[in-house]
């Protein structure tokens, strides 16, 4: 039997995959496409997923392929100066083609040993005490597994199959969007498209790469036919409406139909099936979310599902990711019903725009939306307590290296400035980063307000203070009960770091 079955070979259901492999856990993951699709959709990445990569060591491939751009204009199209000193290492968006971005995710599964099958769709699904059968296209193959996952997108096959509600608003504007070479001079395409979005700001094209366009317009109407990608003379019919020519737009390498629809998984488990990325929630692309999102859910969900392969998980731990990500679908559902709003050239929808420019001026409230679109503001609910609890906590300087370099074994991390804290029972779930025995270790106290901190595989605090007991009481919450005493081997981190990362500050304590 297969541990987990992940349905769908985009970003999400890779990196899934990943996290799952990192944990020891057997993934295969199914896909109904020949081969990856050349349509890009999202074109970058955000502060708290490039804080996911660099988590697992694996930001650096990104950032050599993509492009920095600074976080202004990000919702809806406001443009106010970025605030200083955001709280992650990462201020800024990464420019790069979501081709780009699922290639490098692949390659990073791939390595870690995860089996991908394409051309395989699946075409039936059933639960029973020992686990799901699925059914597969093309001669009725079954395969078993303990969980299976759907990251099959917005029209999700296995969401349908079990029957799990989707409830939500359907689409009620179409934009047609693909990638072409315009014979108009760059600068006359430039001038136009400024003049075009002083009133549409869903209207762009370009700036070219390779002579290549990537041209966005509205639809005429929305299509009945979701599937049906629109032909290069419908877009060039929008150009002349909107712009008054269509630039000479010819070889098209692709073209892409997306809408407003706005909808919410009811449930993202029915007993040992779950639901993650697009196949849990669809929403307007505005503020470049969509993607991201589905990396975040992949990050939470896959040392929680991986734990209860395992079989240490504490009781609750699995229900906890919808308890934490649907909540954050929720808010992302409204922030692009909002910016879809604010994008309207109709009267009401742009007085509230110039309003909300208005309050953007206030430094917090820039903050606030940068944060949201980034969900570096992310807290999740774990009850009362010290202020970081539920927070991620930014890459930060250690005494031998940077959080990060830590964290690439996907383990839990117990920060401890004087080493006198043990993790003795969960040494194989939780990694100890302390100062070695006569040297000064990380300054957690000044910085963080507590003289240690525990962190979860995805970065989060689930506990700050000093005292062993209730340090022990966290650790059993969150990763189960001991296994005995300090086992031989035990992962234990001390001020070096390790030998692979390059580039570390040496200067002690937190900068």
């Amino acid at each position: 039997m297969i541990d987990v079955i992940i349905a769908g070979a985009g970003p999400t259901g890779v990196f899934l995959a990943s996290e799952l492999r990192l944990q020891g856990v057997e993934a295969l993951v199914l896909d109904r496409e020949d081969e990856p699709t050349k349509v890009v959709r999202g074109l970058g990445l955000h502060a708290r997923s490039l804080e996911i990569l660099g988590q697992r060591g694996i930001a650096d491939e990104f950032l050599e392929l993509g492009t920095q751009y600074p976080l202004a204009g990000f919702f809806a199209g406001i443009t106010k100066p970025q605030p200083a000193g955001l709280d992650t290492t990462y201020p800024y968006v990464l420019g790069i083609p979501q081709t780009s971005t699922e290639h490098l995710l692949t390659q990073h599964a791939l390595d870690l040993g995860v089996e991908i099958r394409r051309g395989t769709e699946v075409i039936g699904v059933r639960q029973d005490d020992d686990g799901v059968e699925v059914t597969l296209g093309g001669g009725g193959t079954r395969l078993r597994s303990k969980y299976l996952v759907g990251c099959d997108g917005g029209r999700s096959t296995v969401r349908r199959l079990l029957g799990v509600g989707f409830p939500g608003e359907p689409s009620r504007r179409d934009h047609l969007m693909g990638e072409m070479e315009l014979t108009a001079d760059p600068e006359t395409v430039a001038a136009v498209v400024a003049d075009v979005r002083e009133t549409h700001k869903d209207f762009g094209a370009g700036p070219p790469v390779d002579g290549v366009y990537r041209v966005l317009v509205p639809a005429a109407e929305v299509a009945e036919d979701r599937t049906a990608p629109p032909t290069l003379e419908e877009l060039t019919a929008q150009l002349v409406r909107l712009a008054g020519t269509d630039f000479g737009a010819h070889s098209a390498r692709w073209l892409s139909r997306f809408g407003d629809a706005t909808r919410l998984a009811e449930s993202y488990r029915s007993g040992q099936v779950l639901l993650a990325g697009d196949a849990a929630h669809v929403h307007p692309p505005f503020g470049g979310q969509g993607l991201n999102l589905g990396i975040q859910d992949a990050f939470n969900l896959g040392w929680k599902l991986a734990a209860q392969v395992h079989g240490w998980a504490p009781p609750g731990l699995l229900d906890s990711y919808e308890a934490e990500r649907r909540p954050v679908a929720a808010q992302v559902l409204d922030n692009t019903r909002a910016q879809s709003e604010l994008t309207s050239a109709e009267p009401g929808p742009q007085a509230v725009r110039r309003l909300l420019a208005e309050l953007m001026e206030f430094e917090e409230v820039n903050r606030y939306l940068i944060e949201k679109i980034t969900a570096t503001g992310i807290r999740y609910d774990f009850g009362e307590g010290h202020s970081l609890l539920g927070r991620r906590l930014p890459d930060v300087q250690l005494a031998g290296g940077r959080l990060y370099e830590h964290m690439h074994t996907g383990h839990g991390i117990l920060l401890d400035t004087a080493g006198q804290l043990s993790a003795a029972g969960w040494e194989e779930r939780v990694d100890l980063v302390s100062g070695a025995a006569g040297e000064q270790g990380p300054d957690l106290s000044s910085e963080l307000g507590a003289p240690a901190v525990l962190l979860r595989p995805d970065g989060h605090v689930v506990w700050a203070g000093g005292g062993q007991a209730e340090l022990s009481d966290a650790l059993a919450r969150w990763f189960g009960a001991p296994v005995g005493g300090r086992e031989r081997g035990s992962r234990e981190h001390h001020t070096q770091a390790p030998d692979r990362t390059a580039g570390s500050s040496e200067r002690p304590g937190f900068v």
